[in-house]
C-alpha cells in the first residue's frame, strides 16, 4: 500500500489515479505565489523503497490503469531512474494505460529526444507544466526560476516526441500593474507552444506566500477580463481548454479552435452583466 508524507498534491484530474510519492517536495520551491511545498525539504525516496511500494500496491490494486508519480517536478529525476520506475510499473500493473507527472521546462529539456520517446513507450503520458505567464517580467517578479522560451521549447519538444503537455496559466499573477502584459504575452507564448491541454486558474494568495512589492490583486471583474483577453489572442489548432477550477469566477470548458467564439460570447455576457465584483475578489474560493 502507498505510504504518503504530507503534504501531498496532485492535479484535479488525477483524483482516481493510484499515486506514488517517489520524491518529497519541490526541487525549485522559490515561487512567491506557490505555498504547496513551503516548509518541505526536497528529497528523493530511495529506489528500493519506491519499488517495494510498487510491488506491494500491485497486490492490492492489480487492475490499476492510471498512476500519478509525485511530488513536484518528477520529470527532473534522472532518466535511468524514471526508466526503472516505468519499467517496473508496466510489469506489475498489466492493465496500466498511462503514468503522469508534474514537470518543468528545464527538466523536460534535460532529456534527449530519444529519452523522451523511450519514456513515452513506457507509458509516460501527460506532463503537467505550470507555465503561469508568458511575461518574463512577471515570472521574474514572482521568482519562478524558468524562462518563457525554455518552457515553449520544452512543450514543443515533448509533444513532438509523443508526450502530451497539460499547461496551466494563472490569471491575475501580474496584479493590476501587469495584467495587460500578462494576458497579451501569455496568449502569444501559448500560440507558439500549441499545448494539447490548457487550463486557467485564478491566482489567490495563500498562507506562506509573499508577492512582490507593489503587487495589487486584480478584482473578480478584472480576472475575467484578463481571461477574455487571453482567449481572444489564442490561435490554437487542437487544444482542450478548461477554466473550471473553483478559483475561477466563471467555469468554462471547450476546444480550440471550435469553441473559441462561444467562450468569448459567454465571457462578454458576464462582463456586461454587472454581476462581477469590480472592487474586490468576489467570493473567496474554498479550495484549500
Amino acid at each position: 500500500m502507498p505510504k504518503y508524507k504530507e503534504p501531498l498534491f496532485r492535479p484535479p484530474v488525477e483524483a482516481d489515479s493510484l499515486i506514488f510519492q517517489v520524491a518529497y517536495g519541490c526541487p525549485h520551491n522559490t515561487c512567491r505565489f506557490c505555498g504547496m511545498y513551503k516548509g518541505v525539504r526536497y528529497s528523493l525516496r530511495s529506489m528500493e523503497e519506491s519499488l517495494a511500494e510498487f510491488i506491494e500496491s500491485a497486490e492490492y490494486y492489480p487492475d490499476t490503469r492510471r498512476i500519478f508519480l509525485a511530488d513536484g517536478d518528477v520529470m527532473l529525476l534522472p532518466f535511468e531512474m524514471l526508466k526503472t520506475y516505468l519499467t517496473a510499473l508496466n510489469s506489475l500493473f498489466p492493465r496500466l494505460t498511462r503514468v503522469n507527472v508534474y514537470a518543468n521546462g528545464s527538466s523536460i529539456l534535460d532529456k534527449t529526444d530519444e529519452q523522451l520517446k523511450e519514456l513515452r513507450k513506457l507509458k509516460l503520458s501527460t506532463l503537467y507544466l505550470g507555465f503561469e505567464s508568458g511575461s518574463q517580467k512577471v515570472l521574474d517578479l514572482v521568482n519562478k526560476a524558468e524562462k518563457v522560451d525554455v518552457m515553449i521549447e520544452a512543450v514543443k519538444r515533448a509533444q513532438a516526441c509523443g508526450l502530451r503537455c497539460s499547461v496551466m496559466i494563472l490569471l491575475g499573477l501580474g496584479g493590476k500593474s501587469y495584467s495587460k502584459e500578462h494576458a497579451r504575452l501569455s496568449a502569444l507564448a501559448l500560440n507558439k507552444m500549441q499545448p494539447r491541454l490548457l487550463s486557467a486558474l485564478r491566482f489567490v494568495q495563500v498562507p506562506n506566500t509573499k508577492m512582490f512589492d507593489g503587487f495589487e490583486a486584480v478584482s473578480e471583474y478584472e480576472a475575467v477580463s484578463e481571461l477574455r483577453d487571453i482567449i481572444a489572442g489564442l490561435e490554437l489548432a487542437k487544444t482542450v481548454f478548461r477554466a473550471n477550477h473553483r478559483s475561477n469566477p466563471i467555469p468554462l470548458e471547450g476546444r480550440f479552435p471550435n469553441n473559441k467564439n462561444d467562450l468569448l460570447t459567454l465571457l462578454d455576457s458576464q462582463l456586461k452583466s454587472n454581476e462581477l465584483d469590480k472592487n474586490g475578489p468576489g467570493i473567496t474560493p474554498m479550495f484549500l
